[in-house]
C-alpha cells in the first residue's frame, strides 16, 4: 500500500487539531508537518523539499488563503485537498488542480473517502511512469472529473477547445471527458503523427476522419471546418491521404 506524506493547515486550531487526527487515523497518510498559516506551510515545505505528497489546506487563512498557496506551489508542488466552510470554493479547488475538496464540518468518512481519491491518484501517476516504453505512446492520462483516467489514443475522435478546458470526444461513450488544460497543451500530449489541429478550437484523429469536402472533415457525424491558418498543413495531410 502506498503511503502519502502529508501537511495539515488551518488557521482555526480546533479544525486543524480535527484534520491531524483524522490523518493519523488513516493507515495509509504519514502526517509531516501541521501549519497554523499558509506562511507557515510554505517554509515548512521548503524544508521537506519536495517530499510531501498531499496538503489539506483550508482555503480561508489570513496573510496567504489556500487557493493563494496552491497557486504558488503550482504543478509541482504536493497534491491538494481543499477543506471549507463554503462549497462555491469548489470551481476555485478545480482551477487550480485540487484533487477535492471538503465542506466544514466533515466526518471521518467524507475524509477518507479523499484520502482514498488522493491514493487512488498518485499510484496511477507512480504506475504511468513506471511503465514500459512500448505503452507510453498508446495511451495518455486525463485529470477529468477530480480523477486521472486513462484514454487511449485509439478513442479519442477529436478534442474541442473551450477556453481553459478541453472537451475530449471518444467513440467509446457518448459523453466527452472535460479536462482543465489550454488546447495547446493538448495538442503537445498528443502524437503528431496520429492527431492535427485543424482549427483553432479542434485537433482530429487522422485515422477518425471519415470524409474531407471543402475544407471540412467529417467525424463521428461531426462536421469540423479547417481553419485559415491550418489550411497548408491539413492540404500536406490530404495529398498523402488521397
Amino acid at each position: 500500500m502506498t503511503t502519502l506524506k502529508c501537511i495539515a493547515v488551518d488557521d482555526e486550531p480546533l479544525a486543524l487539531d480535527l484534520v491531524c487526527a483524522f490523518i493519523r487515523q488513516t493507515p495509509f497518510l504519514e502526517l509531516v508537518g501541521r501549519y497554523g498559516s499558509g506562511i507557515e506551510a510554505l517554509r515548512g515545505l521548503h524544508e521537506h523539499k519536495g517530499t510531501v505528497d498531499l496538503a489539506f489546506l483550508d482555503i480561508q487563512m489570513q496573510e496567504l488563503t489556500g487557493l493563494e498557496l496552491a497557486r504558488v506551489l503550482g504543478p509541482d508542488g504536493p497534491r491538494i485537498v481543499f477543506t471549507t466552510a463554503f462549497s462555491q470554493y469548489a470551481v476555485e479547488g478545480y482551477r487550480v488542480d485540487a484533487l477535492d475538496y471538503l465542506v466544514k464540518p466533515f466526518n471521518y468518512e467524507e475524509f477518507l473517502r479523499a484520502a482514498t481519491k488522493a491514493r487512488n491518484y498518485v499510484e496511477r501517476q507512480q504506475a504511468s511512469q513506471e511503465a514500459a516504453p512500448a505503452t507510453e505512446e498508446d495511451h495518455l492520462f486525463l485529470k477529468a472529473e477530480y480523477q486521472l483516467v486513462r484514454v487511449a489514443f485509439d478513442d479519442i475522435l477529436y478534442v474541442e477547445g473551450l477556453k481553459d478546458y478541453v472537451k475530449v470526444h471518444l467513440k467509446s461513450t457518448p459523453k466527452p471527458l472535460l479536462s482543465l488544460m489550454s488546447l495547446k497543451t493538448m495538442e503537445e500530449k498528443l502524437p503528431p503523427r496520429r492527431f492535427l489541429r485543424i482549427h483553432r478550437s479542434f485537433i482530429v484523429a487522422l485515422d477518425k476522419i471519415e470524409a474531407v469536402r471543402r475544407l471540412t472533415v467529417q467525424i463521428g457525424g461531426f462536421t469540423i471546418p479547417v481553419g485559415d491558418q491550418y489550411k497548408d498543413a491539413f492540404m500536406q495531410f490530404l495529398s498523402r491521404w488521397v
